[in-house]
């Protein structure tokens, strides 16, 4: 690894003189990458990438939501990349990146990151989440750099010898003598060569050269060794332990072993061996029996041939399956009750209450949460009853020799009450112990039943009690003892008889008793002379093998606890042994703990997965009897990581989902059920509790407190399919069906009718089979979710023949509900009267029930059928009386949102009538109703219906910029960042309409808040005019230095977008800014001419050119720049005659006729004039056209006259101004004209000619002559 490779080398550098310090190690920050891939097609999924990535430019600014999510993933956030797919991210502790490690290699941080980027649309594609799969990469050097460094900071850390380090001889007794691959504890000392270092396995100090060490790379190693000190054995021996699979079967000595201690085997090389339960590689024993002599003993790994026995198929922590299913203790006794939580989360009230017309909202799917919440939403504690576990003990105390332990620790062993249980309760052999006998005479026939019972050569089932961890025995063998001392000195007795009559048995198992009963008061010297006693007697035997197990586990702890690390090195080996070894063996000691942490720390020391794995298990069993729940988590992420196979992958997944949840760690309690999913082999299916899990998970979420839940987040979609697999399995078609009409829910409330269709239909077969009531109900559902589909016809098909079965019913209500049903799926259909007839049925029986609401969504339908005929006054009273039937209705979420729908049907045929304040009215009730529930889609929609209201029907500026700003805050709550973007669009321009320096500003800061979230969405064209909308309102604002920096970053983003049109557009717009303004007008013409005009002639929009060339004619007359004007409109006129479209033509030649005037071009002008009233109807079609006339005819008269000295000519156009002002009826104009008649006739320009001279004047244009 290279990363410890820069450790040595940095302490080969010290012992140069050069000195680690923390900050030697890089500390920078970690990139994630992610990518988006099909598991089929085996690459990237283009669209979902691009998706991704986008919602994460989103983020980018507002990125609290993903600040959040690595904070459960126990990192921290440093920046988001999202054109590179990019997160940035940085840790603080070593328990920071080996909790985010960890996650990163379950699998987690993906599905996380599928919870971040991922809307709706994705979850409810069932084949499309299949088939994805985030990959996530880091660089793992890296990683492990930032590991080590973080290690170095901390200063005290776990390291293993590199090689064998001998005491320098002038130094005895300072430096630590170590063997290669032994662990040792390290305090870093600064500015020395050497670090402080203890060994684990001697417990000896002294200076360890920094060059023979190496950190564990694990951080879960580190954090084990740290919190759960202890010794470790070594075996300074070559040997194979740690290379080979566990084994079982039988297996060959390879070389002769002669026994150094009475419970150890004697073999010869080659003989074959039987093992008891399992070899595992890193212990150094195993249990075996010889198949020559059938003796029973401890076997040393070392001396058999690996190749010889049965290796596992697959290297499993879990032994049998009784072992893997212990671990789904946690969900099984809330079955029935998560069931019972699904059925009432798919309680339906379609065969009860009417639906109404286009009411499609959330609360219209079968569905009733209201009456009765589930038990599972309450604010209690997830698994409570899974935690319940209620410790038996008794008082503490604690002898002399016993006082110097940490007492604190060992109270975990003791108990506060000792409860003794009826003798009807017991199932074990009693033992019949006459108590009123004095036991001071000790008789052997007073012991006699005891020492029959326990003197039984060999296990027998009735002796189980005596061995289990609960103490169970006091409760049934020996209940009729009502204090401890009593049965104490009982046994202590017994233990003396049986000792004088050499019975082994009884002896060794009364010496157990006593011992345990010793460990419970928390006399563990005591103990520990009962539990050697116990294996001096035995001497070897295994024949009860429960019962040696129980004995070196128990001595083990209490050497463990004691610290006696001369006297139990061989016995901690055999016990680890004994433990590990043997399936199905159940705990005997609280204390096991301490040898199941010794046993790990061995399967550390041997670098054996399979060991650590089984130790693994081992504690998180031993912790769930325990109920330390807060204490397994780092054992089961472990165990995840180590184990192989799907069966065990799934048993720890439901353990980490469990523990996740308790945590509070909602996407990891997701992520950890969707990886059980994605690991498992086809065909898995997923348990009702975890589904349960999962909805509660889902709901936090969301943000939903859990009293109040409305939806189902399609997040939960998986879950609920994988649940729906288990029903089909075990064939719960109750449950199925629950789960089908959960999962229509979901897809009504997303607007995905289809799916609800597929599931409905799922739950019609379902409901047929279970009975006529679910059979019913099922088939009202699908007709309304065709309903909802506009698949009328198909609904028909459903409803007609339901309502003919129901000819025999007694049930007016469900004649009611297909009815009302009917009148929506024929209404769909436009078959008006058939509709209206079933409407009336409908409402006939709702008021043969006295059912108020009934009556109120029919007439309310009737109302909506009228109203899209038409027929207004029907339709409001239809209306008007479902409004106040809703009145008398008892507040409610479900009837209020029904009424909000009346209410904008009732305000729409109010407002069509110019009753507009009741309309109003009728809008503002609705909202009022809205806020109430605080229900977000039904504010939303009578907002926009207010914002319309006073936009176009009443328009009132102030009032609709109210109500866009309630819109925009909803937009917000609903987290829709293009909703958001194109309300502060609008806000922006009406701010702007109000033109106050307070409105700008305001306008200002909409359009720049719109512009930062275009941006995060990539909408570039919205962007680029976002840009361009701010260097407006900074010309409005006077705030010149900053408005060609806008202007110019629009064109900028236009262009970079490889969108022509949208930079032409940007263009004249940017032009049109100064060319609209009164400042700095003359900078338009570097917009049009250099910017729009080349782009609208490579594009070919000959309309825009001409547009642009018209403007800039304008622009150059106002600057009095004529000779640019003549050009400009001399292009213009060309274009208009390309165009061919009259009135274009018109108004190019117009303008022109003003620049040759304006140039005194007399001639021209005339000419250009008569041009624009050729191209006039010939006959006057409108008043505007009349006033067009006499405008132009009498503009010619007046430069006919003045300029052109032709009096006789001026008096034609004059008379021809005049008649058009006749055809006018402008009696001010016709006065106008008159007198300038006059005038004229009167000059003496009149009479020096005798006639006009127009036909000596060019006519190029009005003549038909050449073209411009």
């Amino acid at each position: 690894m290279d990363g410890l490779d820069e450790i040595r080398s940095q302490a080969r550098e010290e012992r140069s003189g050069t000195h680690i310090h923390p900050q030697f190690m890089p500390m920078s920050d970690l990139t994630l990458s992610f990518s988006v891939k099909s598991r089929s097609r085996r690459c990237v999924n283009g669209p979902l990438q691009e998706a991704a990535r986008r919602r994460l430019w989103a983020l980018e600014n507002e990125d609290q939501e993903v600040r959040a999510l690595f904070k459960d993933l126990s990192a921290r956030l440093v920046g988001i990349q999202s054109q590179k797919a990019q997160f940035l991210i940085t840790f603080k502790t070593v328990e920071e990146i080996w909790k985010f490690s960890t996650y990163l290699n379950l699998g987690y941080v993906s599905a996380c990151l599928e919870h971040l980027l991922f809307d709706h649309k994705y979850w409810l594609n069932c084949r499309l989440v299949e088939d994805t799969e985030i990959q996530v990469s880091v660089d793992e050097k890296h990683l492990e750099t930032i590991y080590l460094g973080l290690l170095i900071q901390e200063g005290h850390f776990f390291c293993r010898a590199v090689c064998s380090v001998a005491q320098p001889p002038e130094k005895e007794g300072e430096y630590l003598t170590l063997w290669k691959k032994e662990l040792i504890s390290v305090k870093i000392v600064e500015g020395g060569s050497e670090w402080e270092g203890v060994s684990l396995v001697t417990g000896q100090r002294g200076l360890v050269p920094v060059s023979a060490l190496e950190p564990l790379p694990l951080p879960f190693h580190q954090w084990f060794l740290k919190n759960y000190p202890g010794s470790c054995g070594f075996s300074r021996k070559r040997d194979w332990t740690g290379s080979y699979q566990i084994g079982r079967g039988k297996c060959k000595a390879w070389k002769e072993y002669e026994r150094e201690e009475k419970d150890e085997l004697n073999f010869h090389q080659g003989e074959s061996i039987e093992i008891i339960g399992f070899v595992i590689p890193g212990l150094q024993w195993f249990i075996g029996k010889s198949t020559r002599s059938g003796e029973v003993g401890f076997v040393p790994t070392r001396n058999i041939d690996p190749e010889s026995y049965s290796p596992m198929n697959k290297s499993s922590a879990f032994f049998s399956d009784e072992e893997r299913c212990s671990l789904w203790v946690l969900g099984r006794d809330r079955k029935a009750e998560c069931a019972s939580f699904l059925h009432t989360l798919a309680h339906t009230d379609i065969a009860s209450v009417y639906r109404l017309s286009g009411f499609e909202s959330i609360q219209n799917l079968p569905n009733d949460l209201s009456a009765s919440q589930p038990e599972g939403f309450k604010e209690a504690r997830t698994g409570r009853a899974w935690e319940e576990h209620q410790a038996v003990g008794s008082r503490q105390s604690s002898s002399s020799e016993d006082s110097s332990l940490e007492e604190e620790e060992l109270l975990s062993a003791a108990s506060d009450s000792y409860h003794l249980p009826e003798p009807d309760d017991l199932d074990d052999p009693e033992l019949l112990v006459d108590l009123n006998t004095g036991q001071e005479e000790e008789e052997a026939e007073n012991f006699a039943p005891m020492l029959a019972f326990l003197d039984h050569k060999g296990y027998a089932d009735h002796f189980r009690s005596l061995y289990d961890s609960s103490f169970s025995f006091l409760t049934s063998s020996f209940y009729s003892f009502s204090e401890e001392d009593e049965l104490v000195a009982y046994l202590e007795a017994s233990r003396k008889w049986a000792k004088r009559n050499h019975m082994t048995w009884a002896h060794a198992r009364l010496c157990f008793l006593l011992g345990r009963l010793s460990v419970r008061r928390v006399k563990l010297s005591q103990a520990r002379v009962y539990f050697e006693e116990a294996m001096y007697i035995l001497d070897g035997a295994f024949e009860d093998l429960s019962l040696v197990a129980a004995l070196y586990i128990n001595l083990a702890a209490i050497y463990l606890r004691q610290r006696l690390r001369h006297k139990g090195s061989a016995l901690l080996e055999k016990a680890g042994a004994l433990l590990a070894c043997l399936p199905d063996r159940e705990s005997s000691t609280k204390n096991e703990l301490d040898v199941v942490a010794y046993v790990l720390r061995q399967g550390i020391v041997a670098g054996s997965c399979v060991l650590e794995a089984r130790a693994c298990f081992l504690a998180i069993r031993l912790l769930l009897d325990l109920g330390r729940h807060e204490e397994i988590l780092p054992f089961a992420e472990r165990l995840h990581l180590l184990s192989g196979h799907p069966p065990d992958l799934d048993a720890v997944a439901t353990i980490l989902s469990f523990l996740y949840d308790k945590k509070y760690l909602p996407h990891l309690a997701v992520a950890s059920v969707q990886q059980r999913g994605t690991q498992s082999a086809q065909g898995m299916s997923l348990p009702i509790w975890q589904v349960y899990l999962v909805l509660q998970n889902t709901a936090k979420l969301l943000g939903v407190p859990s009293l109040s839940w409305g939806e189902v987040s399609a997040l939960a979609c998986p879950a609920l399919r994988q649940a729906l697999v288990a029903c089909e399995e075990q064939a719960s078609r109750s449950t199925q069906r629950a789960l089908c009409l959960i999962l229509s829910k979901v897809h009504l409330q997303h607007r995905s009718p289809d799916g609800a269709i597929h599931y409905l239909s799922q739950a019609l077969v379902l409901g047929q089979l279970l009975g006529e009531q679910e059979a019913f109900e099922s088939s009202l559902c699908l007709a309304w979710a065709y309903l909802v589909a506009s698949q009328a016809k198909k609904a028909l098909d459903i409803l007609e023949p339901l309502l003919y079965s129901q000819k025999e019913t007694e049930s007016i209500t469900q004649k009611g509900v297909v009815h009302n049903l009917l009148g929506l799926a024929l209404q769909g259909e436009g078959r008006v009267n058939r509709a209206a007839k079933n409407y009336l049925r409908a409402l006939n029986r709702a008021q043969e029930m006295g059912n108020v609401r009934n009556q109120a969504v029919t007439l309310a339908n009737l109302g909506h059928l009228t109203l899209k005929s038409w027929a207004r006054q029907p339709a409001k009273d239809y209306l008007l009386r479902a409004v106040r039937l809703y009145s008398e209705l008892q507040t409610s979420v479900e009837t209020d949102m029904e009424s909000v729908q009346v209410l904008l049907w009732l305000a729409q045929v109010l407002v069509s009538g110019r009753q507009l304040a009741s309309g109003r009215l009728c809008y503002e009730m609705a909202l009022l109703l809205g806020l109430r529930h605080r229900h977000l889609k039904s504010q939303l929609q009578v907002t926009k219906s207010l914002c319309h209201f006073y936009s176009s029907v009443s328009p009132n500026p102030e009032a609709c910029i109210t109500y866009h700003e309630h819109w925009l805050a909803l937009a917000q709550q609903l987290r829709d960042r293009e909703m958001e973007g194109r309300l502060l669009e609008s806000l922006g321009q009406l701010y702007r309409n109000l033109n106050t320096a307070r409105s700008l500003r305001r306008s200002l800061t909409c359009i720049k808040e719109s512009l930062r979230i275009f941006i995060d969405l990539g909408v570039k064209d919205k962007a680029a005019e976002a840009w361009l909308g701010a260097g407006r309102l900074h010309y409005l604002m006077q705030e010149d230095d900053l408005v060609e920096l806008y202007l110019q970053a629009a064109i900028q983003k236009a262009l970079k977008s490889e969108e022509p049109s949208l930079a032409l557009k940007l263009y004249e717009e940017a032009g049109d800014v100064f060319f609209n303004g009164t400042r700095h007008r003359h900078r338009a013409v570097e917009y049009y001419r250099a910017g729009a005009v080349p782009l609208a002639r490579r594009m070919k929009a000959v309309r825009t050119e001409l547009r642009v060339f018209n403007k800039l004619t304008e622009l150059q007359i106002s600057l009095e720049g004529y000779e640019k004007a003549l050009e400009f409109a001399t292009l213009a006129a060309r274009l208009s005659t390309v165009i061919g479209d009259q009135k274009q033509e018109l108004v190019a030649f117009h303008r022109l006729a003003t620049v040759y005037y304006s140039l005194s071009m007399y001639e021209m002008a005339e000419d250009c004039y008569l041009k624009t009233l050729s191209l006039c109807p010939p006959w006057l079609q409108s008043p505007k056209e009349a006033l067009y006339y006499a405008k132009v005819y009498y503009r010619l008269g007046r430069l006919t006259f003045y300029q052109l000295k032709d009096a006789h000519d001026a008096t034609e156009y004059f008379w021809l101004a005049l008649a058009a002002a006749v055809l006018l009826g402008d009696q001010e104009l016709q006065d106008t004209i008159r007198s300038r008649l006059d005038n004229v006739c009167r000059s003496p320009l009149w009479h020096s000619s005798p006639s006009g001279r127009s036909s000596e004047r060019a006519r190029w244009l009005s003549g038909g002559g050449l073209a411009l």
